[in-house]
């Protein structure tokens, strides 16, 4: 789970200093995802502590990173910039167990204008760059969609896997995925279809799909209407669960050689980076991120036996 980072990191600091409040969501879960850059806003005294929480948790930490970004166009640039954040984590005692990349291919589209092949190379770099430094941690990228298309991501992840076996680096460990899945309804744009496609074709490489499960209708009802509250983020990640369970993967496709998986991700993630909700605890309360992280999972995760 990933909660909001807005309001200095109030809803990231709520879990640890009410860890009685969310103790059964706990159980529910095993990765706790949060920016690598904005553990500035908290002290060393206070990471601490909360890193040997989640130790004692045996909760694994996931982490937001750059590997292409405005402020960090190449991996030279954007390596050290991520290793000190990174490094202060370890020198405090944490565990990292996994970065995610954030949207490396399409940053490099929009924000810098260069070619899907920088995006490669680039990208390529900052993961022989992880790996080199950081053995032992996951390293996975995430995505848009409907913004870069099925066929594109097909493309990214056979350039991008290519790229790293020809520098004699370990590929991807998984491919997350964030569907702005209001794009379907609002501007016909993008089909469950397709996510599942995706991931169909993700699980023939043997390479773990992940799904950001988010709240993507709270814009639109901020923006548009001024009715979002904690309740829009709530129903619209519940929302979203119900709309990739249900979706017919027999139904017409352009791609017929990919054949949708009928099951769910390999990795539920359940995030916001939007200003919602106002709260994390308690995981009794009304619409709290860990009320809706444990009304989720129980509802749409298969458990393992």
């Amino acid at each position: 789970m990933g909660p909001p980072s807005y309001d200095k990191g109030s809803r990231f600091r709520e879990l640890f200093e009410h860890p009685d409040e969310w103790k059964a969501t706990r159980s529910l879960i095993n990765e706790i995802l949060y920016p690598d850059q904005h553990f500035a806003q908290f002290s060393d005294e206070e990471l601490k502590a909360w890193l040997a929480m989640m130790k004692q948790w045996n909760m694994r930490l996931g982490l937001d990173v750059g590997a292409v970004k405005d402020w960090g166009e190449t991996a030279e640039k954007s390596l050290p910039v991520g290793r000190q954040y990174w490094d202060r984590i370890l020198r405090l005692g944490g565990r990292i167990d996994a970065m995610h990349m954030d949207e490396p291919l399409i940053c490099a589209r929009s924000y810098l204008h260069k070619s899907d092949e920088y995006a490669v190379e680039e990208t390529a770099k900052f993961v022989a760059g992880v790996r080199k430094h950081y053995p032992e941690v996951l390293i996975g990228d995430i995505e848009p969609y409907p913004s870069v298309s099925l066929k594109d991501h097909i493309k990214w992840i056979d350039a991008l896997q290519k790229r790293l076996a020809e520098m004699g680096v370990r590929g991807l460990d998984f491919y997350e995925v964030d569907a702005n899945w209001m794009n379907f309804q609002i501007q016909h744009m993008g089909t469950w279809q397709e996510v599942k496609q995706l991931q169909s074709y993700c699980r023939g490489r043997k390479l773990p799909f992940s799904l950001i499960f988010w709240p993507a209708s709270y814009p639109w009802f901020k923006n548009g209407t001024n009715l979002a509250d904690d309740n829009t983020c709530y129903v619209s990640v519940m929302n979203q669960g119900y709309e990739y369970a249900v979706f017919d993967p027999a139904s017409p496709s352009q791609f017929p050689e990919l054949i949708p998986f009928k099951g769910g991700p390999d990795q539920y993630v359940i995030q916001s980076w939007e200003q919602c909700p106002s709260r994390s605890v308690p995981e009794t309360g009304d619409f709290t991120f860990t009320r809706l992280v444990s009304d989720f999972v129980k509802k749409f995760v298969p458990r393992i036996p």
